[in-house]
């Protein structure tokens, strides 16, 4: 389905030809909807999904190192990815030549962006003020607490994915793009109901607790499962180092 040389509308094209895998509201599973959503954004804007980021939110908010690809300056700054111990290859991450590449088509809605931890800093500070950072408002606080919402309807179905999953089991669901907290005695990890957080493909993590008024990123490219262990493992550190 994905290849750097198509557009949004081609990919969308071809995954309208596929049959649903679920029935809408039935099942919550991993797959491609902000991808989807990346096309929407397209189409109601009026504008490509790369200049739509820079225009609304990466510019506004002083983000300067967050974009879909790379100039040649900043190329020699990617991370290099960490060898797998199972196999002693790395992981296959896009080349530098395919994020630096002038013709520029495939913008990713669902995990196309690069950026530092300096500038996702900048995002995630943004969220936990409630939209707003350095006098600019991207969304307001009803909008950010509509995100950090449990979007998830009673008895659908939940498919695991590790501290990750939505599921009952681990006291969370899902909001709009993330997964939530909503239960403070089934999750074994450190946090608060109500922080929120994600994971990239290759290790990058990123939560918001707005009880504790922090939040976190971690940048790595790593294999799974160690990406997995580091992303425990950081949680749990970060809170350690809180006083209680």
């Amino acid at each position: 389905m994905f290849d750097n040389n198509q557009t949004l509308a081609e990919f969308v094209t071809k995954l309208s030809k596929l049959p649903l895998a679920h029935q809408p509201g039935m099942v919550w599973e991993y797959g491609m909807s902000t991808d989807v959503l990346g096309r929407i954004v397209e189409g109601v804007s009026g504008m490509p999904l790369d200049r739509f980021v820079e225009d609304r939110i990466t510019k506004p908010l002083g983000m300067h190192d967050t974009a879909f690809y790379l100039s040649a300056a900043q190329a020699p700054r990617v991370a290099e990815p960490q060898v797998d111990p199972a196999t002693g290859k790395r992981p296959g991450v896009s080349s530098v030549e395919n994020l630096t590449k002038e013709k520029q088509e495939w913008f990713s809605g669902g995990g196309g962006l690069l950026s530092t931890a300096p500038d996702y800093a900048r995002f995630c500070q943004m969220l936990l003020n409630g939209g707003e950072l350095n006098g600019v408002r991207l969304l307001s606080p009803k909008t950010i607490a509509v995100m950090t919402s449990d979007q998830l309807p009673p008895g659908i179905m939940r498919s695991g994915f590790e501290d990750l999953a939505p599921t009952l089991e681990m006291g969370q669901s899902f909001g709009l793009g993330f997964a939530v907290r909503t239960d403070a005695g089934h999750n074994p990890l450190s946090g608060s109901v109500g922080d929120y957080f994600w994971a990239g493909a290759y290790g990058t993590y990123f939560w918001i607790d707005p009880q504790a008024k922090m939040f976190a990123v971690m940048m790595v490219q790593m294999p799974f499962p160690q990406s997995g262990y580091y992303r425990r493992a950081f949680r749990e550190l970060v809170y350690g180092a809180l006083l209680p």
